[in-house]
């Protein structure tokens, strides 16, 4: 309370205060006269708490105005005089504070020269008049004293520790406060700090929106500039892992692919310069194009006339296809595997090598031939030696000169010797084979299988060709296979001219015509006409030896026709047949042997034409036979017996023959039924 204040003791806390203190009378105005809770301290902020209650308020005095605290050795009392109608001062004090105060006590209360004692440090506030005059403010507080004096001791007492219990509370609150302020006030320096911050955070997130807005600006710009410059750029560029591919890596598919892309590019470089438009992007790949794929290459001792710098991808595919032809000419090797898998496979280097340098690619175009000659050449000449080992049967002429004995093989009949005319899936025999087969066989097994592997060799290499070397046309294609195989074709005919010199064997001769002829339809359905000039060459070397051997077999029946006249003929006959069957009117064996061998004939002409020389030969040997027939009917010298002979041999040959088919084949059996039917009627 402000009672306190004015007490020059101090009051313990829950005390009440000495009964023999006088109040003042003048009436308590507590919100004008005390200092009360809600009073601005001076050492606080706006933000900081309106509650000031002071911690010592027992120990503080009242503070007048200046004018009633000058001291007692003043001038100013002695000049000035106060008035008449004004109290003294003192007085006025005493009743405030209800203690007398005599001269000796204001002595007392001043110093040694006279001068005022200090205000206490621990008083915290003035008097606070409220804006009233002293005059005024003294009848307010003799008003409170009153009231105060007015109520019974025991009230007065409930009132001060009422009073002293709340300031307790007050203190306490405002202890609070100042904790809160505390905290505010760090709240205030964090939210400060982050407001700051978020500033800074702010300042930069427009940047950054900034620098989207005009990076999305420049992207979409860019875009469209790529959408514009993009294929013109990618038409003239060339990557370093496509640069890397051809000068470094192995050529496979992917470095096939590499070189397409590089002449790709090349082609469209090209273009551009020799193009209008000036394009300072093509003036500038171009150099480095030409640096990063030329390389100089030489040819024997002298340079290339044709340039002198070659693509680095030209020189990697020389390389590889010289040393693929390398790999040819070792022994035992197989081509078509080193064909399709290493030639073939990449056959698009060759194509590049073509367009770029098209002399190196003739060069190694020239040495695959010359080492495929001479790798047919080797291959098929150990062929030939190995067929060479083959033994053949010896064939006798149709009308032999001595007497024949049992024979283990019928040369005239063809039998199973068709079925090298007429089956369709065929292998030639290898060499190995070859050199451990000991039976028998007819000339034309050596002939089929040599001429059979030569046409399917001929065929793998004629599509080799055609495939590998394709930007060349048709015709050169043929002319260098004729130059590959002209050594193996030689090997063919000398195993052709080596067969037939030395027989007899129409049959084995006619064959091999009909298997030349089957390899030649073959080769024409493949459409490989190369080896044209060889099946001709062959049929060359058949035809006239097969007109040979059929005119040795007329001259053979011819010379035994003309040793049956008289006894001379007689003992002819007699080495081939015996005495007993002299007279008889059964078929002389000669007309079987010549039925076979007609049969056998007709059989593989079914299908010849008229420009065949097999019609006038088998002619001429009928000619010969029916003269022999009548020259031994003529020895019978029963005239019945004589024309049934006739006749029984006629019927024979028309059996042997019937079931031939073709012009020629009806021809000769017309034939002989006219003859039979002219010795039908006698009796």
């Amino acid at each position: 309370m402000w009672l306190d204040r004015f007490s020059g003791h101090s009051t313990p806390s829950g005390s009440p205060p000495p009964q023999s203190r006088s109040y003042s009378p003048a009436p308590r105005r507590p919100g004008h006269l005390v200092p009360g809770p809600l009073s601005l301290r001076p050492g606080y902020s706006p933000r900081s708490s309106s509650l000031s209650l002071p911690i010592t308020s027992n120990n503080s005095t009242v503070s007048l105005p200046t004018a009633a605290r000058i001291p007692n050795g003043s001038t100013l009392k002695q000049q000035v005089s106060p008035p008449v109608d004004v109290r003294d001062p003192l007085d006025v004090l005493q009743e405030v504070i209800g203690i007398s105060l005599e001269k000796k006590d204001v002595t007392e209360r001043t110093g040694e020269q006279g001068k005022l004692l200090e205000k206490p440090s621990d008083v915290e506030a003035e008097v606070d008049f409220g804006g009233l005059g002293l005059q005024e403010f003294v009848e307010a507080c003799e008003r409170e004293s009153k009231v105060l004096q007015s109520r019974n001791p025991k009230d007065r007492v409930q009132f001060v520790e009422g009073s002293e219990k709340q300031q307790y509370k007050l203190e306490d609150l405002h202890h609070s406060i100042l904790g809160c302020d505390d905290i505010l006030k760090s709240v205030e320096t964090s939210l400060a700090s982050f407001q700051t911050d978020l500033g800074v955070v702010s300042a930069e997130i427009e940047t950054l929106q900034s620098r989207s807005t005009a990076l999305n600006t420049k992207l979409e710009n860019r875009k469209k500039v790529e959408k514009l410059l993009g294929p013109a750029v990618e038409d003239i560029s060339v990557s370093p892992a496509i640069v890397r591919k051809i000068s470094e890596d192995a050529i496979d598919d992917s470095w096939i692919r590499a070189l397409e892309q590089m002449e790709k590019r090349s082609n469209v470089i090209e273009g551009k310069v020799k193009s209008i438009v000036n394009v300072k992007a093509v003036e500038g790949v171009k150099p480095l194009l030409d640096d990063l794929t030329k390389k100089v290459s030489i040819r024997g001792a002298e340079l290339l006339k044709s340039t002198t710098d070659l693509i680095k991808a030209v020189e990697r595919i020389r390389d590889y296809l010289v040393a693929q032809i390398k790999v040819l000419r070792s022994p035992s090797i197989n081509a078509q595997i080193i064909q399709q898998q290493y030639f073939l496979k990449h056959k698009e280097i060759y194509v590049f090598l073509t367009r770029h340098h098209p002399i190196l690619a003739e060069e190694i175009g020239q040495a695959y031939i010359n080492t495929m000659r001479w790798y047919y050449l080797n291959h098929f000449s150990r062929y030939k030696q190995a067929l060479d080992k083959i033994k053949l049967h010896t064939i006798d002429n149709l009308v032999p000169a001595t007497k024949l004995a049992a024979a283990p093989h019928e040369a005239f009949i063809l039998g199973r010797r068709l079925d090298a005319v007429k089956s369709s899936n065929q292998m030639a025999i290898s060499s190995s084979l070859a050199e451990e087969d000991k039976s028998l066989h007819y000339l034309e097994v050596p002939f089929h299988n040599f001429n059979l592997a030569l046409v399917d060799n001929a065929s793998s290499e004629y599509s080799f060709l055609a495939e590998f070397f394709s930007p060349y046309p048709f015709h050169y294609l043929s002319r260098k296979l004729i130059e590959i195989f002209e050594p193996t074709f030689a090997l063919g005919r000398s195993l052709t001219k080596q067969l037939i010199d030395a027989t007899v064997d129409a049959l084995g001769v006619l064959l091999c015509v009909r298997l030349n002829q089957r390899f030649a339809f073959e080769l024409q359905r493949r459409k490989i006409p190369a080896v044209d000039g060889y099946s001709n060459g062959t049929n060359m070397l058949l035809w006239p030896r097969f007109q040979i051997v059929m005119d040795m077999h007329c001259e053979s029946v011819r010379r035994a026709a003309s040793l049956v006249s008289g006894r001379t003929a007689a003992s002819a006959l007699s080495l081939t047949v015996s005495d007993s069957v002299k007279q008889s009117a059964a078929p002389h064996f000669i007309t079987q042997r010549f039925g076979q061998f007609s049969h056998s004939i007709l059989l593989l002409s079914s299908e010849a034409g008229d420009d065949e020389p097999v019609y006038s030969s088998l002619s001429r040997l009928r000619t010969e036979f029916e003269a022999l027939l009548t020259k031994l009917s003529k020895a019978i010298g029963d005239v019945k017996n004589r024309e049934r002979f006739l006749y029984n041999n006629y019927s024979l040959i028309l059996t042997i023959i019937s079931d031939t088919q073709g012009k020629h084949a009806e021809e000769q059996k017309q034939h002989f039924e006219t003859l039979r039917k002219a010795t039908e009627g006698i009796p």
